[in-house]
């Protein structure tokens, strides 16, 4: 038994977990939820991350928006944006006035049935000025975008999002077709690229754009927008060391060219999107951190099972210790194989815990449409956490069996 290799070691403990094989899948079972449970909540959350940071991409990392803030009645204060208090000289003012500011873009935008021949479908229109496209990163995937003439000419030309394009046309293209938005006849220029759902769940590709002044004139209706009104102004500044600059400039711009006094409250709002995005990476990355937490604790739960049933085990098998003692055993093999019987455990909790954590990822998107990025890298965590728990609760019961003294263990009435 002296100088017994690492075969002999793994083999008789492997003997000895078969002939309580019962107790043995019990006291894994916590390991097995443990690191299943690692492997999702890690792969939700880089998923989540991942999906965050493809909106910021979307968004426009330099992004700055400003709307109406409020309007009064009488006495009475009204919401925001129930007044339109941005217009095309405020557009001008920031594009001439506000150093860093790359695009400027008014926007306005309704609702309208767009109509092809017997299809039709009720989406978003915007109306938007150059600089709009590039702000926001939009690209196009068939066609060509607005040309220079039409925004002032406000000609009847439209550019489809993915999702009108499908619904009005199928798989067809629909460059030079003729559509009705509303009872307006427009011609198609171009298809914009899918840009997918955005971080709140919005189809962003159920839209279609018009030049702002074709919106105007075209399209408001009964909206009796005042002359040259927009209902927001894009900003795309230069890079993001000049944002906070930017917003503070746009406020003092708009100020003056609204004539707001020392102390009166803005009649409008400068908002950066990804100050909003970054707040909500933090939350997520909060939540992923907790839910890691929790699956941590699971596997320690189990670490403490394995800890358990190998002290039990020890107790069990005092006299079979000593007898192993008084043939040559030294007290290295016994630590190591009631070691590599806790490894054991804890790997093969593993293996099957990984098993199914995947399969509880690809059901987590699958059915709960949650976003999910699994990877090596995840695995591998998982498995350095299986061999780390097999190594830490092991540790204590493999010395324990190892210190007993073997006269004393040979005496033991089990």
């Amino acid at each position: 038994m002296k100088g017994a290799g690492i075969g002999d070691i793994l083999g008789m403990a492997l003997f000895a977990l078969r002939g309580n094989w019962l107790r043995s899948v019990l006291t894994a079972l916590g390991v097995i939820i443990g690191i299943a449970a690692v492997i999702v909540m890690v792969s939700v959350g880089e998923g989540t991350q991942a999906e965050l940071d493809r909106a910021i991409s979307r968004l426009g990392t330099n992004r700055i928006d400003v709307n109406p803030n409020f309007g009064r009645q009488g006495a009475v204060r009204m919401g925001a944006g129930s007044i339109f208090s941005l217009t095309d000289d405020d557009v001008r003012a920031i594009r001439e006035r506000v150093e860093g500011a790359q695009y400027v873009s008014g926007s306005i935008r309704g609702g309208a049935q767009v109509i092809n021949a017997d299809r039709n479908w009720s989406t978003s229109w915007y109306g938007v000025e150059a600089d709009h496209f590039a702000i926001n990163d939009w690209n196009i995937a068939l066609g060509d975008y607005f040309a220079e003439r039409d925004y002032g000419a406000a000609a009847k030309v439209v550019l489809l999002g993915q999702t009108v394009r499908e619904k009005l046309f199928g798989d067809e293209d629909p460059v030079g077709a003729t559509i009705r938005v509303g009872r307006v006849p427009f011609t198609v220029v171009g298809v914009l690229e899918p840009r997918g759902a955005n971080n709140w769940g919005g189809d962003q590709d159920d839209v279609v754009f018009v030049p702002l002044e074709t919106g105007r004139r075209r399209l408001m209706g009964q909206m009796s927008l005042p002359p040259r009104t927009v209902m927001q102004i894009t900003v795309g500044a230069a890079s993001a060391e000049v944002m906070p600059e930017v917003e503070r400039r746009i406020a003092e711009v708009l100020r003056e060219t609204h004539r707001i006094q020392p102390g009166a409250d803005d009649d409008f709002t400068v908002r950066n999107l990804t100050q909003i995005v970054s707040t909500r990476t933090e939350t997520t990355r909060l939540m992923s951190l907790l839910l890691g937490a929790v699956a941590t604790i699971s596997l320690i739960v189990g670490g403490i099972g394995i800890m358990n049933i190998m002290l039990v085990s020890v107790t069990e098998r005092i006299r079979e210790i000593g007898l192993r003692m008084a043939v040559g055993a030294g007290p290295r093999e016994i630590q190591l194989q009631f070691l590599a019987e806790a490894m054991m455990l804890s790997l093969g909790g593993g293996v099957i815990g990984i098993v199914l954590g995947v399969a509880g990822t690809w059901l987590t998107a699958k059915f709960v449409a949650l976003p999910v990025a699994l990877s090596l890298d995840v695995i591998a965590l998982a498995t350095g956490f299986a061999v780390a728990t097999g190594l830490f609760f092991g540790f204590y019961p493999a010395r324990k069996a190892a210190r007993l003294d073997p006269i004393e263990a040979l005496r033991h009435q089990g």
